[in-house]
């Protein structure tokens, strides 16, 4: 049976998307149902075209550039394309920024609210970035 493992992720530091990418990437790759919520300051890193990189907390953000560690987007659309992922946009944060569906990132679903995404999380894990 598969475990439900929910993502909330917020930051935009590269350090924090990282880790919940490897966090869905691998949950996803082994055989478990991951929902991935993108809310607050990490929804502008899914904006289509966004070029900026994710700001670094520490050394570790850092040496993730320098030693070309597989990037964050690249393992979430892992997760999507080897797993049973999803990455929701949060609707509000949406609204806040005034992006619209075709703004973000193709391997993005629909907008979900904070509501419906805790009502789905409520039979598993919740990790939070």
């Amino acid at each position: 049976m598969a475990n439900r493992i929910s993502i909330i992720v917020s930051s935009g530091s590269i350090e924090k998307l990282q880790m919940a990418a490897m966090v869905a990437s691998v949950g996803a790759v082994s055989g478990n149902e991951v929902t991935v919520f993108v809310s607050m300051n990490a929804l502008p890193v899914f904006r289509k075209g966004a070029t900026a990189e994710a700001p670094s907390e520490g050394p570790v953000g850092r040496l993730l550039v320098e030693k070309k560690a597989p990037g964050y987007k690249q393992l979430f659309q892992q997760a999507i394309e080897l797993g049973d992922a999803k990455i929701h946009p949060c609707s509000m944060a949406m609204d806040i920024l005034g992006y619209r569906q075709q703004d973000i990132e193709d391997y993005v679903g629909a907008p979900m609210g904070l509501t419906k995404f805790l009502d789905h999380s409520a039979a598993g894990q919740v990790w939070t970035f």
